[in-house]
């Protein structure tokens, strides 16, 4: 007997090995095509082809709708399976739902008081608390063809005769039905998601685990960003404690944009600088030196240096940015590359220096974008008000021509 636990990210894991199972551990954050070899999925079930009982077994949280594998594995599935539990009350089967307000069904509990939680059963409006829901009579049911089961092993057909094993079968189940939690704690974490622009897709995803839906192709509002104008007193604002700076590479000038970051990721962009001038004349280079070490007061009178700087290789020779960043020191400027691959964390130090001697890092130019557009979604607040994850802008009407261009793709 056998067993290899592989990384999921590199071709030559899927070669030269014959097995009869292969498990495939939180799906939806595996490349979709792995090293440009192909689906993880069809190389993976590759070296199951030779076995007398092959069994392909993918698990995962799920991400976002349209780009997630589990999904997509999921969908092709023909049987989707709930687990279903008997009321205590009435004795109607149901799989539980999370629900909202409006629903007649799902977690319920008073204002203030999640304490107080319940389900509310969808047949006969019956309260069940937690203690009271018995799950070891429990079936799973298909929702599309009424097939049931109770332990994976023995199918029986929607009349409840015994039917051979399907080929394939997908089982959903959430966070309302684990031991190792309680409903109470559901509706904190609910709760607590509400105050985070990113939290709601947390919950829907680890919690509920359902995909999330983003507003593809919405563009942000003129009005949107306006809201979040601040005149600032001084050129840094008093609850900046940190300068960074992001540098993109265009083929006529580098336009470089500088944030100062207070306590809880509050953000406040403080400069932009447009350096015109061809990116391989060395006369341009040393305007952008320049910039890089520009000084700024900060409202308690000390002057500030930037920290830290991302500088985009893309559209130019990377090189001009490798020979910039050992100029400035190879952890203060940090050349950058795309990768606009979902799943991406928002950015990827390499553990070694490349050719160059630099750390040529990968951003995760979509996980980046999701998090930014919905901060910037998020209600404004009052600028005297520290607020986490909030986005404050200058008042200059023309950094917003900009911004609003980004779009969520």
């Amino acid at each position: 007997v056998g067993f290899w636990c592989l990384g999921g990210a590199a071709a030559k894991n899927y070669r030269e090995k014959s097995v009869d199972v292969v498990c495939y551990d939180e799906l939806s954050s595996f490349e979709p095509d792995v090293e440009k070899e192909g689906s993880p999925t069809l190389l993976g079930d590759k070296r199951i082809e030779g076995s007398v009982w092959p069994k392909s077994i993918r698990g995962s949280t799920p991400k976002i709708k349209g780009s997630c594998q589990i999904e997509k594995a999921a969908n092709e599935s023909a049987h989707f399976m709930r687990f279903y539990v008997s009321c205590p009350h009435c004795g109607e089967a149901q799989y539980l739902k999370f629900g909202d307000e409006s629903t007649p069904f799902g977690l319920k509990w008073e204002k203030d008081s999640p304490e107080s939680v319940f389900y509310l059963c969808e047949h006969h409006g019956c309260v069940i608390h937690q203690s009271e829901l018995d799950q070891s009579n429990g079936r799973w049911i298909c929702e599309n063809t009424g097939m049931w089961t109770r332990d994976g092993l023995t199918f029986f057909s929607a009349a409840d005769n015994e039917i051979p094993p399907p080929r394939s079968i997908t089982f959903h189940i959430w966070t309302a039905y684990s031991p190792f939690t309680t409903w109470v704690q559901i509706v904190y974490d609910w709760l607590d998601a509400l105050k985070d622009p990113n939290g709601l897709k947390t919950f829907v995803n680890t919690t509920l685990g359902e995909t999330w839906e983003e507003a593809v192709g919405e563009k942000l509002d003129h009005q949107v960003l306006m809201d979040k104008v601040v005149r600032y007193t001084a050129a840094v604002p008093s609850r900046v404690v940190y300068l960074t700076a992001g540098i993109d590479s265009q083929r006529n000038r580098f336009e470089m944009y500088v944030w100062g970051w207070a306590p809880g990721e509050e953000a406040f962009l403080v400069d932009k600088i447009i350096i015109m001038g061809r990116p391989d004349e060395e006369e341009t280079l040393l305007r952008v030196d320049v910039a890089i070490n520009k000084k700024y007061r900060h409202a308690d009178g000390t002057e500030m240096t930037i920290s830290r700087v991302c500088w985009d290789t893309g559209g130019i020779d990377g090189e001009i940015v490798y020979q910039r960043s050992k100029k400035h020191g190879v952890f203060r400027v940090l050349p950058v590359k795309g990768a606009s691959v979902y799943g991406k964390p928002v950015i990827t130090m390499p553990k070694t220096r490349n050719q160059w001697g630099v750390y040529l890092c990968e951003v995760g130019t979509d996980t980046a974008k999701e998090i930014l557009y919905a901060r910037m979604k998020a209600d404004p607040t009052p600028a005297d008000e520290a607020t986490s994850y909030a986005i404050r802008f200058p008042d200059d009407p023309e950094i917003f021509s900009q911004t609003e261009a980004q779009q969520l793709v």
